[in-house]
């Protein structure tokens, strides 16, 4: 069964994503990141550019085959290809909505902000896959940031 985890209370998604994603690919995990084409386009930029001395190497889902599979990041927008995702790991969800097919994954992240419309629709992920059964993770950012 996939395993869930919320990421609440992030003022920005897109650098927190950065980070994530550089650690999932020092790591070794293959990501597909889900979202709207605005939060895809941040984060396609963001990934050249936020940080001098590393590289988030990513393509976009509708890139030639040998590019998805030599790529450990996938930016897929809102829907996700079937066949060029069969090999990766984590799922990264920037969105508003429950990705479609987030069971193949071993692993599914939610980035939630601290907008209220971000968190009410949080709140409707939540409740979704609690009410399949799925087991999910808390991680608040606000509690780490007092520590």
């Amino acid at each position: 069964m996939t395993e869930i985890s919320f990421h609440f209370n992030m003022p920005d998604k897109v650098p927190y994503a950065c980070r994530l994603l550089r650690k999932a690919v020092g790591s070794g995990a293959r990501v597909v990141v889900v979202g709207e084409q605005q939060a895809m386009g941040q984060l396609d930029l963001a990934l050249w550019t936020f940080s001098a001395l590393d590289f988030v190497p990513h393509c976009h889902h509708d890139s030639d085959s040998s590019m998805l599979q030599a790529s450990p990041v996938v930016l897929a927008g809102v829907a996700l290809p079937l066949e060029s995702t069969q090999t990766f790991q984590v799922l990264l969800n920037l969105g508003s909505t429950v990705p479609q097919g987030f069971e193949r994954f071993e692993r599914l992240i939610e980035l939630v902000g601290v907008d209220d419309n971000d968190r009410q629709s949080a709140r409707q992920r939540w409740k979704h896959y609690s009410s399949r059964g799925y087991a999910i993770t808390r991680h608040d950012l606000a509690s780490k940031a007092v520590q």
